[in-house]
């Protein structure tokens, strides 16, 4: 019985892509973002268009993995990819032109750099700007197979990123955090002030108080 619901959840998880093949979509991409949220970073998409016939399993949403599963998945997941692309927006730009605009142009700069121009575009939750044929998913990094493997790939690859940064500035444990508002960040923003990567329109609330203060 258990195995018989791992196999339903497998195809579930297929739904939109199969969807898409039974459209004539043959360069089926999805799309994932990682880091909207942090105080600290760049905002990472990735597109990707997976081998359909190689299923890399146990795929699903970066956040329900472990970082020791997600490290596993990245190598399976570039082997049975047919293109992939990730793109990185500053944290300067995200303070320009405010986050969800950040993250849209990234998508769009990933999809632009692939191999392959995919026929479709499976999102999560965005819509984009493009003449390609795409299909937004609510939690689509759990749904969808294919965002989920995007979703894996941006998720490792800035948590890299954000681990080479905490070399830099060991005083805000990146490496911990990712970027994101812990309490021990916070703190320490408060304490010692930004660094170079924090983002000022997401710190300015206590950042500025303290200046202020």
């Amino acid at each position: 019985m258990a195995k018989q619901e791992k196999i339903t959840e497998k195809i579930d998880k297929l739904q939109y892509e199969k969807y898409c093949l039974e459209k004539g979509y043959k360069y089926i991409c999805g799309i994932d973002e990682v880091g909207r949220g942090p105080l600290a970073g760049p905002v990472v998409t990735c597109a990707v268009i997976m081998d359909l016939t190689k299923l890399v399993d146990g795929v699903d949403d970066s956040k329900k993995l472990s970082a020791k599963k997600r490290e596993k998945f990245y190598d399976e997941i570039i082997s049975c990819s047919v293109a992939y692309s990730i793109t990185e927006i500053s944290e300067k730009e995200i303070d320009e032109i405010n986050i969800l605009n950040a993250t849209k142009k990234c998508m769009l700069q990933s999809v632009k750099s692939l191999e392959i121009k995919p026929d479709v575009l499976l999102i999560d939750a965005v819509k984009l700007n493009t003449d390609i044929p795409q299909l937004s998913v609510i939690k689509g990094d759990a749904l969808s197979y294919i965002i989920g493997c995007a979703s894996i790939l941006a998720k490792v690859y800035r948590d890299r990123l954000m681990a080479e940064y905490d070399k830099i500035y060991p005083q805000y444990n990146f490496k911990k955090n990712a970027g994101y508002g812990t309490k021990e960040h916070i703190t320490a923003i408060k304490e010692i002030g930004p660094c170079p990567i924090h983002r000022k329109t997401f710190i300015k609330n206590f950042w500025e108080q303290k200046e202020n203060g």
